[in-house]
Parts: structure tokens; sequence; C-alpha cells
């Protein structure tokens, strides 16, 4: 599972965020950061969702887990369209650091 690559397609969906990170030298740190708990908060998923439905297939389960995983992520970062860079670089990180926000 590449979780870095899709942190990174979420990023550059938002291109002045991802701008002010590379900007400030913490592209990678953030990328490696969100990817980490991308990977964790899938595996949570997929053991809660194996849980829930015993008799489905491991990789509709994978699926569905990543599915919900990347959606829970995207809804805590800024809307793509927001033009203030700095309140969203501001945003962005303060709600990635935040695990506790997530639904």
């Amino acid at each position: 599972m590449q979780y870095k690559t899709i942190i990174l397609e979420l990023l550059q969906q938002r291109p002045q965020m991802h701008e002010q990170l590379r900007k400030e030298h913490i592209l990678l740190t953030t990328l490696e950061l969100c990817a980490k708990e991308l990977k964790t908060r899938h595996e949570e998923l997929k053991h809660q969702f194996a849980q829930a439905k015993p008799g489905s297939e491991a990789s509709q389960i994978a699926s569905e887990a990543l599915e919900m995983a990347v959606k829970e992520l995207e809804d805590r970062l800024p809307p793509a369209s927001q033009t203030d860079e700095a309140l969203s670089l501001d945003q962005a990180m303060a709600s990635l650091r935040n695990p506790s926000s997530r639904g």
C-alpha cells in the first residue's frame, strides 16, 4: 500500500498548501506523518470491519477500510478551493496532528 502516494495526491489537490509545505521544507515530513496515520487508521478499520463482517473477503474489507480512512483524513483537510494559504496550512497541520478529530 502506497500511503505516501495517497497523501501526496490529497495535498496536490490543494496547490497552495502543497507549495507552502514545499517552501517550508516540511512536505516530506508531513507526507510521512500523514502516511503513518493513514496506515494506522486503515489497519484499525480493517480490524473493525473484519469483526463486523466475518464472512467478507479480506480484499473487500481492506478496500472499504482504506476508502473510509482516506475520507476521514480528507475531511480534516481544508477545502481544495480555500485561498488563504497561511490559514490553510495552519488549519491543515493542526487537524492532521489531532487524531481525536476523526469521526
